[in-house]
């Protein structure tokens, strides 16, 4: 049986709502992080299409500050991808009983999942799959976050943003925006989290992205642990699973298999066969 069921749970101190797409009895379960400005609904049909496509149950929640969830106090400290993924985050799989999964992010949540996997070495995280990550602080992403600064400040992005968040809004934009352009930030950088990394990663980013270059698809390359799959898109952006929507989908579809993680192989290898000597990258392309 498929079906999506919408609902809250509490977890490190917050109310999130969130939504199950597929049936749980099938697989590892699919846990996907959004971007710096997403949440539950700006996924809009990639969660369902991805428990189709995969034969995973796919878990979609708003993090704290973004969409329908609790709201945060701004500014968010300039560590805020470290504590989503330290604290925030395993509640999350706490809450929603989640026992074996891979984690799906994209930007902000890419990079709170690569620091999961290096940090927290979580037994129940299987594998991760990251969409446009970020690992360090570079120019070009700086540059085009003020671009979006400007935007919201004359309103319209704000309009459309409020959408989607409602009274969240302020602490969406305010908490991504002020954190990734305080000077502080400048610094920052998750490459010690990525180096740590052991589970099966695979890497999607568009060659046009306008936040960011292809050094965060090399430094994950070059440092983590296991095996690491590279995916380059021609002609898309920052938001691969929606620009080139089937094409994500099959390679996510394809990394599951890999790992023995699709929802045929609900009891799949171990992942300790899948992984390569500490350094070594696997699949690369």
């Amino acid at each position: 049986m498929s079906d999506t069921r919408r609902d809250r749970l509490a977890a490190a101190g917050a109310d999130l709502e969130y939504a199950w797409h597929g049936a749980r009895e099938r697989g590892p379960s699919l846990v996907l992080l959004h971007e710096g400005l997403g949440c539950l609904a700006l996924w809009k049909d990639f969660p369902a299409r991805l428990a189709a496509a995969t034969g995973c149950p796919v878990l979609a929640y708003s993090r704290a500050g973004y969409g329908g969830s609790s709201p945060v106090a701004l500014p968010r400290p300039l560590d805020f991808h470290t504590r989503e993924a330290l604290e925030s985050l395993p509640a999350v799989l706490d809450a929603a009983a989640i026992a074996d999964c891979i984690l799906v992010g994209h930007s902000d949540g890419a990079s709170i999942a690569l620091v999961h996997a290096g940090q927290v070495r979580d037994p129940r995280v299987r594998g991760v799959a990251v969409m446009a990550p970020h690992v360090l602080t570079e120019d070009k992403t700086l540059a085009t976050i003020a671009q979006a600064r400007d935007a919201y400040a004359a309103g319209g992005l704000r309009e459309r943003l409020r959408r989607y968040h409602g009274d969240n809004v302020e602490c969406a934009f305010r908490g991504w925006c002020d954190a990734w352009l305080a000077p502080g930030f400048r610094s920052w950088s998750i490459e010690a989290a990525v180096a740590a990394i052991e589970v099966p990663l695979l890497v999607i980013r568009g060659c046009d992205d306008p936040y960011n270059t292809a050094v965060h698809v090399e430094r994950i390359a070059a440092l983590a642990r296991g095996p690491v799959t590279v995916e380059m898109l021609a002609g898309c952006g920052h938001a691969p699973h929606v620009e080139q929507a089937d094409a994500v989908l099959d390679k996510l579809a394809d990394f599951l298999r890999e790992v023995g993680a699709d929802g045929d192989s609900a009891n799949g290898d171990s992942l300790l066969s899948h992984r390569a000597a500490p350094g070594q990258t696997a699949g690369q392309k």
